[in-house]
């Protein structure tokens, strides 16, 4: 009773993500006529949406040789390869389950690897950690030396909503919401000798703490950096590729603008539906019409290619990574 109550919860969160996904994707191509829609696919010059694929690629695996790093202080040897299959099944599993395939890749490592599933899960929020936090620094600098252009989106669309949403209510909650937190933890921390479940919850706790922990013992602190800085590129060539390859764009739009799209385009990804879909095209057409009065159809167009090349890397790369690994077991 309890397996199909967890698969039933489980279905109904997918379908609620799901559906989420189709509001905004409506949102966003709600006033976009079907013929321009394809005539402006059929238009864009792919070989540039092929040089960005390239680049996914490069940036896939910059990202596995970065976490690998921070997996080398743990112990146990963790190669290249299977690093590289972690991080394209997580990014394939996202496209089923938001925020699944963080999980997905943590179980591929501890599997190949023996490492504590919470261990490598610990390395996996410091990564992740340290990706929002040069998210925000790239956006912190795009805002500082180029308010003039783009602040006026970043102020309406970002900042204002913001203010609008954290109301007295919603601070004086999350208050609540921490204080029961910390009291929770300290009768679990009081209490944990006493029973088995709360013994593995801290266990859980500890694995994770030591995966966090993992990052200030990196022998290659600089190349860690190094790596992270190579993939802020690759993700801005990605974006300057992909104007390149519509003529309408590439005349009015430069490098500084493909650095914005890159910023509102990773707060699209960071939402929590599946393979970022809807979120990244509503955000991205958005900040088009606003900032340079870009039509409503040639911002959908702009953002489902981007998108859309993107999601098929992913995809690809996702589904070789999981045979290769099925066939070995």
């Amino acid at each position: 009773m309890g397996k199909f109550s967890g698969k039933f919860l489980s279905a109904i969160k997918y379908i609620i993500l799901l559906s989420l996904a189709g509001v905004l994707l409506w949102l966003s191509f709600r006033e976009v006529e079907l013929e321009s829609f394809v005539n402006g696919i059929k238009e864009a010059n792919w070989e540039w949406i092929g040089l960005s694929m390239i680049v996914s690629v490069i940036a896939f695996l910059i990202r596995a040789l970065r976490w690998r790093l921070i997996m080398l202080p743990l112990g146990k040897p963790v190669s290249r390869v299977d690093s590289w299959h972690g991080i394209n099944i997580g990014y394939i599993t996202n496209f089923a389950l938001p925020r699944a395939g963080e999980l997905a890749r943590c179980g591929v490592i501890s599997k190949r690897t023996g490492l504590p599933f919470e261990t490598v899960a610990g390395t996996v929020v410091l990564e992740r950690s340290i990706d929002m936090l040069s998210l925000l620094i790239v956006s912190a600098a795009v805002m500082f030396f180029s308010w003039e252009s783009f602040g006026g989106f970043i102020d309406k669309q970002i900042i204002s909503s913001l203010e609008e949403r954290f109301s007295t209510e919603l601070i004086i909650t999350g208050v609540v919401i921490l204080l029961a937190s910390a009291i929770f933890l300290y009768m679990i921390w009081r209490y944990r000798k006493r029973h088995p479940l709360l013994t593995k919850i801290i266990n859980i706790v500890k694995g994770i703490l030591t995966g966090l922990s993992s990052g200030f013992k990196m022998p290659q602190k600089w190349t860690f950096i190094l790596y992270t800085i190579l993939l802020w590129v690759c993700y801005w060539l990605m974006s300057y590729s992909t104007i390149l390859a519509f003529d309408n764009l590439q005349t009015g739009l430069g490098a500084n603008d493909a650095l914005f799209l890159m910023v509102v385009g990773s707060f699209g990804w960071v939402i929590p539906v599946q393979g970022g879909i809807g979120a990244y095209h509503l955000i991205i057409s958005m900040a088009l019409l606003s900032v340079y009065g870009v039509s409503q159809t040639t911002g959908v167009i702009f953002a489902t290619i981007s998108h859309g090349s993107q999601s098929i890397t992913m995809l690809i790369f996702g589904a070789l990574s999981l045979l290769k690994i099925t066939l070995k077991k």
